[in-house]
């Protein structure tokens, strides 16, 4: 990696957040129909000595920026506010991994959906290039490791991607899928299997539930290859034949581990056939998600899938987008 410099990110047009150690940026990209939202640091606390970590996140489909940050609920107020919390996990990561500086970018498109916005859009893998290269930009003198992140139709984003790209940069040290792997072929597999070998900093992380035995309004939920359980399940086999996993099963989950955690597939048992798609972001998965294999995680006191340590994070007031 290149040396650090003392450099300042291009922080112009910031506004200042919805708590006062944070700024933001929304950018609506009019001609595309892509709405990206930067939560940053505020300017005079990002230290370009410190490691600089940017972590896209590809929104959930029908899923406002709004909602996906979270709020403290007022009456009133829409629950999707209180379901997934993305703003008070990213604070809870940056109280404690103080020696970092931690961007969230929020991705999302006018049809709320990932795939319909695909389909609008042939040309993706150049317009989801493009995107990145105007969010690096701004980061380009902190020399920030990236994390792509998703939920539900969010994974979509990702395989558009991977779509665009024959090398992975070399960056991009995470990929992780919340319950967002849907749209999982193996070429993909292929790609992901190579880049994992080329460096041992890179890191796969994958959550999902059993989504197979859930019935919805009379109908199942998902068909019988269609949903996360399935695919995910596809997306391990596929890498069993390039990495050695180790597993372990009990009455909560299936968990799948290779190259001494880099590679993790959490897949959440569901003998009462509930619905736990949102569950699997709320209950500390972007949190989860984000860590999973390494020595931060350490630093940090949590279960996925149990109590929701970022309370006292969760702000009054929704995410401003400007």
């Amino acid at each position: 990696m290149a040396q650090k410099t003392t450099d300042k990110p291009d922080l112009n047009g910031f506004l200042p957040g919805v708590i006062s150690e944070e700024s933001t940026l929304t950018i609506r990209d009019k001609p595309t129909d892509v709405i990206i939202h930067i939560n940053a640091p505020r300017a005079d606390l990002i230290n370009s000595r410190k490691k600089t970590r940017i972590i896209f996140f590809a929104l959930p489909n029908g899923n406002s920026i709004e909602w996906t940050a979270g709020k403290k609920m007022a009456a009133g107020d829409d629950w999707h506010y209180d379901i997934q919390h993305i703003a008070a996990q990213t604070r809870y990561l940056r109280n404690k991994l103080d020696d970092f500086n931690i961007i969230t970018v929020y991705l999302a498109t006018k049809q709320k959906s990932w795939p319909a916005w695909k389909k609008a859009y042939p040309d993706y893998p150049v317009l989801i290039q493009s995107l990145f290269g105007a969010v690096n930009a701004r980061f380009a003198s902190l020399n920030p490791m990236i994390t792509l992140n998703s939920h539900s139709g969010g994974g979509s984003f990702i395989f558009g991607y991977l779509d665009g790209v024959t090398d992975i940069p070399l960056n991009i040290d995470r990929f992780a899928f919340i319950d967002s792997d849907y749209g999982y072929e193996e070429k993909y597999g292929h790609q992901l299997a190579n880049w994992l070998k080329a460096d041992k900093g890179r890191h796969l992380n994958v959550l999902a539930y059993n989504d197979s035995v859930v019935v919805y309004n009379g109908n199942p939920l998902v068909s019988p290859t269609g949903g996360t359980w399935y695919r995910s399940k596809l997306m391990q086999a596929n890498l069993a034949k390039e990495f050695k996993f180790k597993s372990r099963t009990d009455t909560s989950f299936m968990c799948f581990e290779a190259l001494s955690g880099r590679i993790q597939f959490i897949l959440k048992q569901n003998p009462k056939a509930l619905i736990f798609h949102t569950h699997q972001v709320g209950l500390n998965g972007f949190i989860f998600s984000n860590l999973s294999g390494t020595k931060e995680m350490n630093r940090t006191h949590f279960t996925y899938f149990g109590d929701q340590v970022y309370k006292q994070f969760i702000a009054a007031e929704q995410e401003p987008l400007h």
